[in-house]
């Protein structure tokens, strides 16, 4: 399914007037504030989210999974549906893959199929995480810190594997995140399990190409729930430099234990250069891989607070990779995926509002209640007419759910695929 121009015109026609009422005020009210509104206008429309190809159906969880119909069913259809997302939001430009979940079968078609939907193809992802057809070796024990160093080498060479397919494809970047730990006291060395990750990253990573980055994931927990052996964004550092100066952390907001101060994380990770870039979701309890923004949307403010101050001051670190990494139990994954792309814009633009002179002066001064006054006056401003003008100027719609539906994308699926078709993924 394609949407058409002609159908985002007729669908914004009804709701122009009161948009442009709506956005004038808030126009005036934060020019006289002296916020530049065009300028905010344009950096939210230039912020491309990826959309991770296997989010794109349903998802599940170890009891079950139940299908929303009319999943994309191949590389081909999830290309499609990531494009029906960037038509309406204007904010999904671009795709990131999980390899062997998505490798292309006609590498110039695909290539054809998202040029033509405006689409580029973001960081790949490797998969050792799981026992693929036919493997010599399995990852029952680890992958790139197993004691085996036939198991290491395997799980090195499918990632070496991984950079060829994105490099044929125009990405620029590999992320690597493992399930690699052990479940019980004494069942693995740290030091050794460690040092094996390390060894096997060095040389994954002489097989970067000039112009990528190795982003390096962490997690503290699960599937091993006694020790990770990349656990938390210091181990994920230490690997890093250990690499080069190619090889950047990547954070999953879901990936910390409660109450971690991500935003702490990410401006120290900024400083030093070394922040390569987001896995975007949220959480309640853990990896809960729910839409971002649904249960902790100040949090997700605070962090962009601190990205917008890093992007701005540390230029010693490169440009950042975006992405979303969610699961979709309950909703439609299109609704649940615009819902986030949303959320993340909402964020930036209240990040952009905040007066960084006024809060640095009130730092200075210990004024702690001026710094929450200027943080939380922010927060609680309306942006959502920014966002909608920012989609307005690139062609999408003034409101992406609505407009789902009113389209009744879902439906349209349906029709194209049937109903028993499911994703690739977990």
């Amino acid at each position: 399914m394609k949407i058409q121009k002609e159908h985002i015109l007729d669908y914004n026609k009804s709701g122009l007037e009161n948009h442009n009422e709506n956005f004038d005020f808030l126009a005036n009210k934060l020019s006289k504030k002296g916020h530049n509104v065009q300028d905010i206008v344009s950096r939210l429309a230039d912020f491309q989210v990826a959309i991770p190809s296997w989010a794109l159906g349903a998802g599940g969880t170890r009891f079950g999974r139940f299908s929303f119909f009319g999943e994309p069913s191949s590389l081909e259809q999830k290309i499609e549906d990531v494009g029906v997302l960037h038509s309406l939001t204007q904010t999904a430009g671009a795709v990131s893959l999980h390899i062997p979940w998505d490798i292309p079968s006609d590498y110039n078609a695909i290539k054809e199929k998202a040029d033509a939907l405006n689409i580029k193809f973001d960081a790949v992802n490797s998969n050792t995480f799981q026992d693929q057809k036919d493997a010599a070796e399995t990852y029952k024990y680890g992958s790139l810190s197993n004691t085996s160093q036939a198991v290491r080498e395997q799980a090195i060479q499918h990632n070496l594997d991984v950079i060829k397919i994105g490099d044929k494809l125009g990405s620029k970047a590999l992320t690597v995140w493992l399930a690699d730990g052990s479940c019980f006291p004494g069942q693995n060395n740290f030091q050794t399990a460690f040092q094996n990750t390390q060894d096997s990253l060095i040389d994954i990573y002489k097989g970067i190409p000039e112009d990528w980055k190795l982003l390096i994931e962490y997690k503290p927990y699960e599937p091993n729930f006694y020790s990770t052996v990349i656990q938390d964004w210091g181990a994920s550092l230490m690997l890093a430099n250990g690499c080069g100066d190619k090889a950047f952390t990547l954070v999953d907001l879901g990936h910390h234990l409660p109450n971690s101060n991500i935003e702490q994380i990410v401006s120290i990770l900024q400083l030093k250069g070394k922040l390569g870039g987001f896995h975007f979701n949220d959480s309640k309890y853990g990896d809960d891989d729910l839409t971002v923004g649904s249960i902790k949307p100040y949090a997700l403010f605070l962090i962009f607070n601190e990205l917008v101050y890093g992007m701005a001051n540390n230029p010693q670190n490169p440009d950042l990779a975006w992405m979303i990494d969610a699961s979709h139990n309950v909703k439609d994954p299109l609704e649940d995926l615009i819902q986030s792309l949303e959320a993340i814009q909402e964020a930036y633009a209240k990040a952009l509002l905040i007066d960084q002179a006024a809060l640095k002066a009130a730092q200075l001064d210990n004024d702690v209640v001026k710094c929450q006054e200027i943080l939380q006056g922010a927060y609680r401003t309306d942006v959502r007419p920014l966002l909608e003008k920012a989609r307005l100027s690139r062609g999408g719609v003034i409101s992406p759910i609505d407009a789902y539906r009113s389209l009744d994308v879902r439906g349209q699926l349906i029709k194209e695929r049937g109903k028993n078709t499911v994703a690739t993924g977990l």
